[in-house]
């Protein structure tokens, strides 16, 4: 993945500044919880994200809060209705949940790319 890091379980977008002439990120995909870190350097980007997460995370443990995390392993999907029709047909066809049918396709296409 360019240009994502990865920590604890935590992904976060990279960019740089070529204004500040820095590196900079934010953790994605959170509702009630902003993560942001920076560095020079690769190394003191990397450095900066990890204690970005562990003081989020140890901040979460002080104050007796469950961690926000970006995935929960749940999501809706709009699909439209003539590729939920034909989603559904297969998944009868297959003999499993649309949900099963989903994911399957999720993970070969993950495979492929």
């Amino acid at each position: 993945m360019d240009n994502i890091m990865e920590y604890k379980g935590y992904l976060a977008k990279i960019k740089y500044s070529d204004e500040d002439e820095c590196f900079y990120g934010k953790v994605e995909g959170l509702k009630n919880s902003l993560i942001l870190f920076e560095g020079n350097t690769v190394k003191e980007l990397k450095k900066d994200f990890k204690n970005a997460i562990d003081e989020h995370l140890k901040m979460c443990k002080d104050t007796n809060t469950d961690p926000e995390r970006q995935c929960k392993g749940s999501l809706n999907v709009r699909l439209g209705v003539e590729l939920h029709t034909k989603a559904k047909m297969k998944s009868i066809e297959e003999h499993i949940s649309i949900n099963e049918l989903i994911k399957n396709a999720v993970a070969a296409y993950l495979k492929t790319n």
